[in-house]
């Protein structure tokens, strides 16, 4: 028995990356799946755009693991969008216990006062914004079940720490911190858990990509990942650049699951001890 056997879950930003990872680990323990992406190019972003070529990856992934998946293109910058992607997928699959608001995007990076306003603002639209925008579209059928739930915000060890270069991503990643705490008190009555997942840096596109590599590492002409790498140790108290994907899906399970039933209002980390170096 899958500990989410009969669940369903909504989960954003699911077209790869950490999105897709999550959908196969909850697939693997019995759940089925809402997915949205906005599979199309992000203004400022520094990282190449999921595409619908992604997306088919991820349904493949958990068709064959004989789960269901209804995957839609929709933007966390438009409510209308969601509100729909997720009626359809509670319509067609029956019911919804569980939000992993997951979508997120990096954009140019370097001190505070050189960002320019637009990309403040997107950075706030897709990463704190989204986020709530993700959970007001969900949590009505949450409670119309009657069931009790789970939603895991995933933020960074970025939203309990300060990055020099990063102070959009940073405010952001703060600002899903105090949305979490606020929302695990109101939902609390109807027997709806919220949490959040603080990452350290997870190998996936968001991060291995050309802008991240030269953002650690100046000092070096072409930096390439083991360039990186190197860096970011320094960042984690234990010997590793990175964690992968599935690290984080493995945590989300766990606070989804009835083993973590009383868990609410937590910010966990997956760090690699970054938080406490």
């Amino acid at each position: 028995m899958g500990r989410l056997d009969g669940k369903v879950v909504f989960i954003t930003g699911v077209a790869r990356g950490q999105g897709r990872s999550h959908a196969i680990r909850f697939a693997e323990e019995g759940a089925d799946i809402i997915g949205i992406d906005v599979v199309e190019p992000i203004a400022g972003s520094t990282s190449p755009p999921a595409t619908q070529a992604d997306m088919d990856e991820t349904v493949a992934a958990v068709e064959a693991l004989d789960r269901r998946i209804i995957a839609t293109k929709a933007d966390v910058r438009d409510l209308g969008q969601l509100k729909k992607a997720v009626d359809d997928g509670v319509a067609q699959l029956g019911r919804l216990d569980v939000v992993i608001a997951n979508a997120g995007v990096s954009t140019t990076m370097g001190p505070a006062d050189s960002l320019t306003e637009e990309s403040f603002m997107d950075m706030i639209d897709i990463n704190l914004t989204g986020v709530w925008r993700s959970c007001v579209a969900a949590i009505p059928h949450i409670k119309a079940g009657g069931r009790g739930g789970s939603i895991i915000l995933t933020s960074s060890a970025a939203g309990l720490m300060a990055l020099g270069n990063l102070a959009h991503y940073v405010a952001a990643k703060h600002g899903v911190v105090g949305l979490m705490r606020t929302l695990a008190l109101e939902l609390a009555p109807h027997q709806i858990r919220v949490n959040s997942i603080h990452p350290t840096t997870v190998d996936t596109p968001m991060v291995n990509n050309e802008a991240t590599f030269r953002l650690f590492r100046p000092d070096v002409e072409n930096p390439g990942v083991d360039d990186f790498l190197e860096a970011a140790k320094v960042m984690n108290a234990m010997p590793v650049g990175w964690v992968q994907a599935v690290d984080i899906s493995n945590a989300m399970v766990w606070l989804a699951s009835d083993e973590a039933r009383y868990v609410t209002g937590v910010t966990l980390p997956v760090d690699a001890g970054a938080l406490i170096k």
